[in-house]
């Protein structure tokens, strides 16, 4: 199996340090809001990986952390908490709000048929941790106090940037010019914060109450479930430059040598080919699909036909079709599935031929579009047989898209609920067609079908399907 990995920009073979078990992290969500659609891809991407990992036969240790402090406004270290500021708003306690939005967020994940890690820590149930690891770095040299915190000296860290690929000049050069004139870089980052007495969310530490910095919770508790060294960090490609980052630098001066063997990052969801932003109302959330008629899994279905290393773009256009052509699997797969066991409809070779074809797709560096366009050339087999059926539910050990749970109802799942709109037009069409307009008919019938709307014209009336408008 192959993967590729950030830090080396290339592709390699997977090689777990413990023979048949893999150790993964995930950067979870910061429990502040609701989790936006593009937030979601990246855990879809988190997802895919395990089941891969679980087909190949691998076990898994994967901890995704739950962040309910230290995650500021900026990802560089300003402005205030997110939590406190999401507080502040509501008018709630930050506890209050984190269990709000982590069980939110859990029932998001489980609507997208995400698995869930096997090891969820809260950020808040680890500060002596933190501290300890801060205290830890202070003693190297790495680590120094100003007036409002304790801060990594990013100038005694060689490897800085390695990551990202930015140089430690450029960096320091390009950074903004910080209101705290106290640190030795201005892109020092912060890995305890003093807090005033009015903060709402404070500990006591060596440096009096304060609280940590995003960027040290994940170096703590990953080190604390995984160990010193683990297999694989996974997270959204905009973590690369400052959290990632920073991470490496923390531990790597910590342990003296690297912790994480692979990086995996997966790209940005674009929302109308840019990028979402709550002052532009894009930041769509499953709730946001569920109130348009879509459902959730026609978003994994949409997630898991761009590869994770590429942009993909949201519309609502695309994802009308996401759903039809979701819909349309589920119809193919019940075809199969109910035609029943014909031993001579499939030859073994053709199965095994299919199997190959899946399994060298999402087995480079998880393929999974190459893997659909597979899971479509067995839908579509003119051959209907439970065979087929069969080898489809076990791709679905892949997929998550419920295959095995395609029922009766699937055969209507092309047809539509018709808003007044569309009947509106219908009539006029069947008004034309009775006066022999046929132009006019035609007319109308494009229009509908430019609307995704399909007429089939039969003996018991017209029926309404969903179709992609550029089928």
């Amino acid at each position: 199996m192959k993967i590729y990995n950030t830090l080396t920009r290339k592709k390699e073979e997977l090689q777990p340090i413990n023979d048949n078990l893999v150790k993964i992290y995930s950067c979870g969500p910061t429990v502040y809001n609701y989790a936006h659609i593009g937030n979601l891809r990246t855990y879809v991407f988190m997802d895919i990986l395990r089941r891969v990992l679980q087909y190949e036969g691998y076990k898994l240790k994967h901890v995704m952390n739950i962040t309910d402090v230290g995650h500021l406004v900026s990802d560089a270290d300003e402005g205030e908490d997110k939590m406190v500021k999401s507080a502040r708003e509501q008018q709630k306690s930050p506890w209050e709000i984190a269990e709000y939005y982590t069980k939110v967020f859990f029932e998001d994940i489980k609507a997208l048929n995400i698995q869930k890690p096997e090891i969820i820590p809260k950020a808040t149930e680890h500060i002596q941790e933190m501290i300890e690891f801060v205290q830890a770095l202070v003693e190297k040299g790495y680590g120094y106090e100003t007036s409002d915190g304790i801060y990594f000296d990013i100038s005694k860290f060689e490897g800085y940037g390695k990551l990202s690929g930015i140089n430690l000049e450029e960096q320091i050069a390009g950074a903004r010019v910080e209101v705290n004139e106290e640190k030795r870089n201005p892109a020092d980052f912060a890995l305890w914060k003093k807090a005033p007495k009015n903060h709402i969310m404070q500990w006591p530490s060596p440096w009096g109450m304060g609280y940590p910095g995003w960027h040290i919770e994940c170096s703590a508790m990953s080190r604390k479930y995984l160990g010193d060294s683990f297999d694989i960090h996974t997270g959204g490609v905009d973590h690369i430059p400052i959290h990632h980052e920073n991470e490496i630098a923390q531990t790597e001066a910590l342990l003296g040598r690297p912790s994480v063997k692979y990086w995996m990052h997966g790209e940005f969801l674009l929302v109308d080919n840019g990028k979402m932003s709550k002052s532009l109302g894009n930041t769509y959330t499953i709730a946001d699909l569920k109130a348009r008629g879509f459902k959730p899994l026609a978003f994994r279905y949409f997630c898991l036909n761009a590869h994770y290393r590429n942009k993909l773009n949201f519309t609502w256009d695309a994802m009308k079709a996401a759903q039809v052509s979701y819909e349309r699997l589920l119809s193919g797969a019940l075809a199969h599935k109910n035609a029943g066991y014909r031993k001579d409809a499939v030859s073994a070779e053709l199965i095994d031929a299919f199997k190959k074809d899946f399994e060298e797709a999402i087995t480079d560096d998880l393929n999974i579009p190459k893997a659909m366009g597979v899971v479509w050339n067995v839908i579509r087999h003119e051959e209907k047989c439970r065979e087929l059926f069969d080898l489809l539910v076990k791709f679905d050990q892949i997929l998550g898209l419920d295959i095995e749970k395609a029922e009766e109802s699937a055969d209507k799942s092309d047809e539509l609920e018709i808003s007044q709109e569309i009947k509106e037009l219908i009539e006029r069409r069947q008004q034309a067609r009775k006066e022999k307009n046929w132009k006019l008919a035609d007319e109308i019938r494009d229009k509908l079908k430019e609307m995704g709307i399909q007429l089939e014209d039969t003996p018991q009336g017209v029926r309404v399907k969903r179709i992609s408008k550029n089928e």
